[in-house]
């Protein structure tokens, strides 16, 4: 299984992608639609979160899913399954060497997939390659340069900063949403469109500030603690002070907290 995902492949991690999913669905996926009998790929897929919301979205579209691990497209498959969709097919495949013809996809589906990678450009590559003339690719990513809450205390912020590092020191890139327009020109995409999609959300607000502040985003930072600790980017008595301060984020009527994802579509 490979071991450079920073936020670890743990069942807390598995529920917090489900939570993520769950909480910006319709932020991210609302004017996310395929027609009938277009295929569409979606590498990296994980453990389905995304996956579920594309199946139904678009039932008369086929999809194939695929993901470098294989337990989590296992995991991703009794996902499927459990929602009755019948129009998705699941692979284990590395998307640096896809096992299909040249221009064989409709179109390609990419969500938290890009911050991942050290080579993103490469990997938007390859993916053209099977992706037939015409036909689209849609990323989405996070740009964690993008948050801000209140109250911004010290501790919460070098908290929040190690993630950004330990992902950095990792070969990952967790501000690469601003990054996504060039990105996909350089890979030799056409029709660039990039959309921010702002998540915020404050005591008036607090269905949403829960899901996203504590059962999303606050649980992806504490994934980064044993290696923020072992790079010694903090020490441990402020990384346990800043994330019981991010927690204490939608517990608080003072608390607010906002967030950029950014959405791409473009054309080969």
């Amino acid at each position: 299984m490979p071991t450079d995902y920073v936020h670890g492949y743990t069942e807390r991690e598995a529920q917090r992608l489900h939570d993520q999913a769950a909480s910006v669905r319709e932020l991210l996926h609302a004017d996310t639609r395929y027609a009938a009998g277009e295929l569409v790929l979606e590498p990296g897929c994980g453990v389905g979160a995304q996956t579920v919301t594309l199946a139904a979205g678009s039932p008369q579209a086929r999809f194939v899913s695929l993901d470098i691990a294989c337990e989590s497209a296992r995991e991703a498959r009794e996902l499927v399954g459990s929602r009755g969709l019948a129009n998705v097919e699941f692979a284990a495949a590395d998307l640096f060497r896809l096992p299909f013809g040249d221009g064989q996809f409709d179109h390609i589906f990419l969500c938290y997939v890009l911050e991942h990678l050290p080579d993103p450009r490469g990997a938007l590559e390859s993916l053209r390659r099977v992706l037939r003339e015409g036909g689209t690719v849609t990323a989405i990513e996070g740009d964690h340069g993008s948050c801000y809450f209140h109250p911004r205390t010290s501790a919460a912020r070098a908290a929040w900063q190690c993630l950004i590092d330990v992902q950095a020191a990792m070969g990952g890139d967790s501000l690469i949403g601003r990054r996504l327009y060039p990105l996909l020109s350089e890979a030799g995409f056409r029709d660039v469109e990039v959309s921010p999609r702002m998540v915020y959300a404050d005591a008036g607000l607090p269905e949403l500030r829960h899901s996203f502040v504590a059962t999303t985003i606050t649980p992806m930072v504490e994934g980064a603690r044993e290696h923020a600790l072992a790079m010694g980017l903090i020490d441990e008595e402020t990384w346990e002070r800043g994330i019981r301060e991010l927690y204490a984020i939608p517990a608080s009527d003072e608390g607010t907290f906002c967030y950029t994802f950014f959405k791409a579509v473009a054309r080969k």
